[in-house]
């Protein structure tokens, strides 16, 4: 009893960094400090993490039963090598495992028992451990005995206690000295492990102290053995296991011997965290020493730093001075490095930016990996919802062009072959009449395959007879047939060009697209068979194929109905009688009708054909599309929210950990959605503006998450406010409720204020171009804005404009046709859910009228309006600011165009830009040579 209340009075009565010897140590509250901030970091990374890997397997599986169910392999294949991309890389996901799961361990190493002891009771503040000759000086002690001080770990509890454990596994049972009695330093047969020590177990056995100290709340402290008990590799694995240390080393020695050195190198390469080198005086400074003695002492000290210099255990100029603190202070962000400090007596100056950059690098480190993955994914999200929308938009009408254009196809080919009936009857009549002579020469100058005809005109059996005059047919047919085949091609060949190429290209992208194998090509088969009607002519038109045989079946029943009674003599003048027989038995009228009746029979034949098959391809299209859109509200409505959310965390905390919480100034302003504040400076940056948003619901969460996602990977821009960062308030308003606060550039005013202050001509329209080039911006970075207003236009001090508030801009593809913006300033089509980018160019038309009168005052049509409800009718049937008798003529029409309520027929911004040009070289020149006039009068 009596010993508990000496160690009560004894805690009530320390004084905070000095102990009972008059030893100095650190600030324990400025390490508590840094330790319990990043402790709770450490919370709202492994919350990220988690909610990250549940978002992740939730996506793939979801994706994985879709592909399973609905779509082919091939589809599946592609799909799996998009969901590649939403998972960590191997190497992140075993960093952020290892770092966001890990404990601040404080490592103290050192040249020697003694330094080591002599640093730890500077740490805790109390002579806990032995110093001294009787101690043992060093590690190898007094007559050559060697020392075998045991690994020692300092826990937090509300008692003080002294037990063996082995590591991580359970404790001994041994009855230690420290507790058999009273003590102030622990026992030093404690501290050291006996050679008559046989027990493997006892012999690997940590020391655990556990005291009630505030530091030890917030980080446990482990002193390593000593060389002779472990080797420095197995007493780093043990002390470094999902630990994050803050590496000490004690030297109490001039410099560092070969032994020392080959143990740091063997620390460097096992750990890649840096170390706090902590220069040990022989006895602790009473006072500082004279200048010429400190002079003397930094000399002294200097061959320290430079051997550590050399060996590459410090990094360059950027050391430490000799009262320990660094010579240049790290910039945030940047990695860590080793530090020096040689004045012992001010060793909280270095101890506590050394730990603050150490634990602030780990989690920065962690937090960009995590942003990182969600920023890559969230980009991925955003492209899909880009392109399922565009296969929405696209594959309808691709769907219907094809129908329109293989119908016109269809038509224009009937047409000619109704139209060139007649004229192919001609054609065969003056061909024949042309190639007569010729085909009677040709034919009687024949020379027969496969019959022997002698000279002197002995008759041959009928059976060769008809071969014979077989072949004079088919001499006639192939002449002729060239003839029509010629004038065929001629007449159908301009349909190539206007037709073919695009409707093939659209016809295979939506074959492509189809996810039934089955339907593959075929529709495109069937086009080819179309076409195929009008020029295959032109391909195989020869006497052995089958369209020739098709086309001249006719022909050949016509000559064949000539007799032959007794088989004549095969001579020249016989083979001109055939022939001639044979031209003026064909018929060129039903010639030309039976060419013609095939051409059609097979163009309704492949016309039905692809229609067929194009309402099959169109059925697996609408299945598909129903599926895609039902994808795409998923994407846009949770999958994109959700993962920016999650962004929007995890950037905010890396701006935390670099920067700190930015202090609210004076209030600048208010907003429907959130309260802006001065802010003097942040992250190097200054003057800033903070908008603080308290999101009421989880909606409003998701929409200013997917803001600050595009904002911040939107490239900067001199016509948009440049957003520097955010962070979220997890105690604004006193703990009640979550804020997240956009730390923004600041500028002068916005340009409500600016007009009623007055600017001139000049300056309204450079605001007015201003402000087309930042939209013209974001539209070329696929966003919409959808809330151009008076107040959303922020000037500088030369009264040059920037957008600002992007909290309704969003990509056309993730719109949801939500009703948003300022009621004066929105577009018609607005209120339909259906709308583009022109609505900001209405909005634009706008904040034009008001840029030309000057004022803010409202437009007649829109003051009388009691309600939102009422305005909003009048701006849908039609109503618009009035025309003021100062407009110039140019300005009106340039508004009138931009507030047209046909979407369609409002000018493209890079239109309106030009346009303003002009106006205002025109009216600022016109407005100084009246200047100029009216000073020449006055004169």
């Amino acid at each position: 009893v009596l010993w508990t209340v000496y160690v009560k009075l004894k805690e009530m009565s320390a004084v905070p960094g000095q102990g009972e010897d008059g030893q100095w140590m650190p600030s324990a509250r400025e390490l508590m400090k840094i330790f319990n901030s990043y402790n709770k970091h450490t919370v709202q990374l492994k919350k990220n993490l988690k909610e990250t890997n549940l978002f992740f397997r939730e996506i793939r599986q979801n994706y994985s039963n879709a592909c399973a169910s609905t779509m082919s392999s091939e589809s599946a294949s592609l799909e799996a090598g998009q969901l590649s991309c939403i998972s960590f890389p191997v190497h992140e996901e075993e960093f952020l495992r290892n770092t966001v799961g890990a404990a601040p361990y404080i490592l103290v190493l050192g040249q020697d028992c003694t330094a080591r002891y002599q640093l730890l009771n500077c740490l805790l503040g109390e002579r806990l451990l032995p110093l001294g000759p009787e101690a043992g000086e060093a590690c190898e002690g007094v007559q050559g005995t060697v020392c075998k001080r045991r690994k020692l770990c300092f826990t937090h509890g509300r008692q003080t206690r002294l037990s063996l454990a082995l590591p991580g596994q359970y404790e001994l049972v041994h009855q230690l000295a420290a507790n058999c009695g009273r003590w102030d330093t622990v026992p030093r047969e404690d501290l050291e492990i006996h050679e008559e020590c046989e027990d493997p177990a006892h012999r690997l056995a940590e020391l655990e102290i556990t005291l009630h100290h505030p530091l030890l709340q917030v980080a446990k402290v482990m002193v390593v053995p000593c060389p002779s008990v472990q080797p420095i590799e197995e007493a780093l694995e043990d002390c470094t296991r999902n630990v994050i240390p803050i590496i000490l080393y004690a030297i109490n020695q001039d410099s560092l011997s070969t032994e020392q050195v080959a143990e740091l190198w063997k620390v460097k390469e096992m750990l890649s965290f840096p170390i706090c080198f902590v220069r040990i005086p022989d006895t602790m400074p009473a006072a500082s020493p004279e200048p010429g003695r400190r002079a003397e002492k930094e000399k002294e000290k200097s061959a320290l730093h430079k051997q550590l210099l050399s060996l590459g255990f410090l990094s360059g100029p950027t050391g430490n001075c000799s009262c320990g603190a660094p010579t240049q202070m790290p910039t945030p962000g940047s990695k860590p490095q080793s530090m020096l400090g040689e004045a012992f007596e001010r060793l909280h100056r270095l101890l506590v930016p050394f730990t603050r950059q150490v634990l602030q690098n780990q989690q920065v480190e962690a937090a960009n990996l995590l942003n990182g993955i969600h920023c890559r994914c969230l980009d991925l999200f955003i492209n899909q919802a880009f392109d399922m929308q565009r296969d929405l938009q696209i594959t309808p009408r691709r769907l219907e062009y094809t129908r329109e254009k293989e119908g016109e196809l269809f038509t224009s080919l009937m047409a000619i072959a109704n139209r060139k009936q007649e004229e192919m009857k001609e054609m065969i009549v003056e061909t024949l009449s042309s190639m007569k002579e010729q085909l009677l020469e040709d034919a009687a100058n024949l020379e027969f395959t496969d019959i022997i005809v002698t000279t002197n005109g002995e008759p041959v059996t009928s059976k060769e007879i008809k071969s014979c005059i077989h072949q004079i047919q088919e001499l006639i047919v192939v002449r002729l047939n060239q003839a029509v085949a010629n004038k065929l091609i001629s007449s159908v060949d301009y349909l190539r060009e206007s037709f073919v190429g695009t409707l093939e290209r659209c016809l295979n992208s939506l074959e492509k697209s189809h996810i039934e194998s089955s339907v593959h090509n075929i529709t495109s088969n069937h086009l080819k068979q179309l076409l195929n009607a009008a020029y295959h002519v032109e391909v195989t038109f020869t006497s052995g194929s089958s369209v020739t045989r098709l086309f001249w079946e006719q022909i050949k029943q016509i000559i064949h109905r000539i007799t032959f009674v007794n088989p004549p003599a095969i001579t020249p003048e016989w083979k001109r009688k055939v022939a001639q027989d044979a031209i003026e038995s064909l018929s060129a009228a039903k010639l030309a009708r039976s060419i013609c009746s095939q051409f059609r029979t097979r163009l309704n034949s492949s016309h039905e054909a692809f229609a067929a098959s194009l309402r099959q391809l169109e059925e697996g299209h609408t299945g598909r599309l129903e599926r895609t859109e039902d994808l795409w509200l998923r994407v846009r409505k949770d999958h994109a929210p959700r993962l920016a959310r999650l962004s929007l965390e995890s950037r905010s905390l890396r701006d935390v950990l670099l920067h700190g919480k930015p202090k609210l100034g004076r209030e600048l302003g208010r907003g429907q959605y959130g309260v802006v504040y001065l802010c003097d400076s942040w992250g190097g940056r200054y003057p800033c503006a903070l908008k603080s948003v308290v999101p009421p619901d989880d909606k409003h969460w998701n929409d200013l998450a997917l803001e600050f996602h595009y904002t911040r990977t939107l490239p900067k821009h001199e016509r948009l406010v440049d957003l520097h960062g955010s962070v979220i308030d997890y105690t604004y308003g006193g703990g009640s409720s979550i804020a997240v606060l956009l730390i923004m550039e600041r500028l002068h005013r916005d340009l409500y204020t600016g007009l009623k202050a007055g600017l001139s001509l000049r300056e309204r329209l450079q605001i007015a171009l201003d402000v087309v080039e930042g939209i013209r911006f974001l539209h070329g970075q696929g966003l919409l804005h959808r809330d151009i207003k008076l107040k959303n236009v922020l000037l500088d001090k030369q009264n040059r404009a920037k957008i600002t508030d992007l909290g309704f801009c969003k990509p056309e593809a993730m719109m949801s046709g939500s009703i948003v913006g300022t009621p004066i300033h929105m577009a018609p089509e607005l209120f339909t859910g259906k709308y583009d980018n022109s609505v900001d160019v209405y909005a634009f038309g706008i904040l034009f009228w008001y840029l030309c009168t000057g004022s803010v005052k409202l437009p007649e049509s829109f003051e009388k309006c009691s309600s939102k409800d009422q305005l909003w009718n009048n701006v849908k049937r039609g109503a618009r600011p009035e025309r003021l008798p100062s407009f110039d003529e140019e300005c009106w029409q340039l508004m009138e165009a931009c507030w047209n309520g046909d979407p369609s027929q409002r000018p493209l911004l890079g239109i309106v830009e030009p346009s303003l040009q002009s106006i205002m070289v025109r009216l600022c020149n016109c407005g100084s040579e009246q200047k100029s006039s009216s000073l020449e009068d006055s004169n």
